[in-house]
């Protein structure tokens, strides 16, 4: 370790490597039980954790009392109390399966002005520091707004950061230009290791104010800090990320901001959890009292934030989809999907509601509606189409009115499309059964491609029966 530690520039002496050899040795006996981190080699672990952890020190001035806000398994917090133990540093964690860790830390190691503060910090917390400093993942203007109330006049707020972070930093700076001053914007590598770092610095401009925190008023919701993989719930989120998942749980993930305000707005009574990072961004005030708030490990939001969103996702429990009567009496248009992709079916679903068709028909080759990928493909309009579970493409009945699209069909413009019909195009790859492709049409297009997207080629056709719904003879 003293090796490791000495390429980096970092020189301990033997009490402060006893130090850290005691702290190491409980975050690998640890580790298993609360998924403390995912890097178990020794020397990634001395380098890539502690010595990360303490390169800060050498490379700005820290102040003290300093906070680790997000501190997780005590990094880089501890690190750098045992390289400078001059510092006062607040441990600043929510979760309290690593409150507990971190109280077990603190009991073997007997350092004085090393502390566990046990919440997560928002504009409320008003307990003064002369700085603040985080490896979390959180963009800096969340962090920003989150230290509003604590950091002191002149107090400095310090991100460890990786390189590629000049977009949260233009924007911290537009945002914040009244408040906090950009000081410092330091590029630097881990010695004798390809991992750049980035180490970014404000200075405070006016007195800490307190402010009132959206999360306050839904304290009444149950919480459930996620931190590891094997947790059974964690399990089913990511199922849900899938179809099979989807259709075998009857629930799914609904993610980004829009989505989430409109689903809760419409259908409270379906949305069973508000899905975190952490203790941040809370649910809403009006949030119904059924909800949970599950508060994940950022690793494990990641895994689910699958957009790339970064913000809060729902668990919501979507409707059965009752039974197609195949009605030929229907007048109208009736679209059939067969879709495999997702997405395919999403943006067709959104496209139908957009042509006020009034009769959605899922086949049974069709992909969920409702998976993930198809809600945001469609905009939403998933929650609010009227939906059918239809029968399998071969077992549709011989004598539906069918319409269907084949590039091999009459051209779309020389149609007259039916008072009562189906729309059908083929599967994406297997394209339509033989006994449809006599009543096939098709979208006349120049010959640099040899078919349009399946959804595109449903969207235009639609387009076409709303421009000419009384053409029929």
């Amino acid at each position: 370790m003293k090796t490791l530690l000495n390429r980096c520039g970092i020189d301990l002496s033997g009490v402060q490597l006893d130090q850290l050899w005691v702290y190491h040795r409980l975050l690998r006996r640890h580790d298993a039980e609360l998924n403390l981190t995912r890097i178990r080699n020794f020397e990634n672990m001395v380098i890539k954790l502690y010595a990360d952890s303490m390169l800060p020190a050498l490379k700005t001035h820290l102040p003290s009392p300093l906070m680790d806000l997000g501190s997780g398994p005590g990094m880089p917090g501890i690190p750098l109390k045992i390289f400078r133990p001059d510092l006062s540093i607040l441990l600043a964690e929510s979760r309290q399966q690593r409150v507990q860790f971190l109280k077990t830390v603190l009991n073997a190691l007997h350092l004085p002005g090393l502390e566990v503060i046990e919440r997560g910090i928002a504009p409320d917390y008003d307990r003064p520091v002369a700085g603040v400093i985080t490896r979390a993942v959180e963009p800096i203007a969340d962090t920003l707004t989150r230290v509003a109330g604590c950091v002191k006049k002149d107090g400095v707020i310090i991100f460890m950061k990786g390189p590629r972070c000049d977009q949260e930093i233009e924007q911290a700076t537009r945002d914040f230009s009244g408040d906090y001053d950009l000081i410092e914007d330091t590029p630097y590598q881990i010695p004798h290791t390809p991992n750049q770092r980035r180490l970014v610095c404000y200075r405070r401009r006016a007195a800490a104010v307190q402010i009132e925190t959206e999360a306050q008023p839904v304290t009444y919701h149950r919480i459930r800090a996620i931190e590891s993989e094997s947790n059974p719930i964690f399990k089913d989120l990511k199922k849900m990320l899938g179809g099979r998942g989807v259709k075998k749980l009857g629930k799914t993930l609904v993610c980004g901001r829009r989505l989430v305000a409109e689903v809760m707005a419409q259908s409270p009574e379906r949305c069973l959890a508000w899905i975190s990072s952490g203790d941040r961004h809370g649910p809403p005030a009006d949030a119904p009292q059924h909800l949970e708030w599950l508060q994940l490990s950022a690793p494990l939001f990641r895994e689910l934030d699958q957009f790339g969103t970064h913000a809060p996702m729902v668990l919501y429990d979507f409707p059965t989809i009752k039974s197609w009567a195949a009605d030929r009496s229907a007048l109208g248009c009736s679209l059939l999907i067969p879709f495999q992709d997702p997405e395919n079916v999403g943006a067709v679903i959104r496209s139908a509601t957009a042509f006020a068709v009034e009769r959605i028909i899922l086949l049974a080759e069709s992909a969920n509606p409702f998976h993930p990928k198809a809600i945001r493909a469609s905009a939403g309009t998933v929650f609010s189409a009227t939906l059918y579970q239809g029968p399998a493409m071969e077992k549709l009945p011989d004598d539906l009115p069918v319409v269907a699209l084949a590039a091999s069909g009459k051209p779309l413009p020389d149609i007259v499309f039916p008072d009562s019909f189906c729309l059908m195009a083929g599967m994406e790859g297997p394209g339509l059964p033989q006994r449809w492709q006599q009543q096939a049409i098709s979208i006349p297009m120049s010959g640099n491609v040899e078919s349009l997207n399946a959804a595109v080629a449903t969207s235009i056709a639609l387009y076409e029966w709303r421009r000419h719904p009384k053409r029929s003879g």
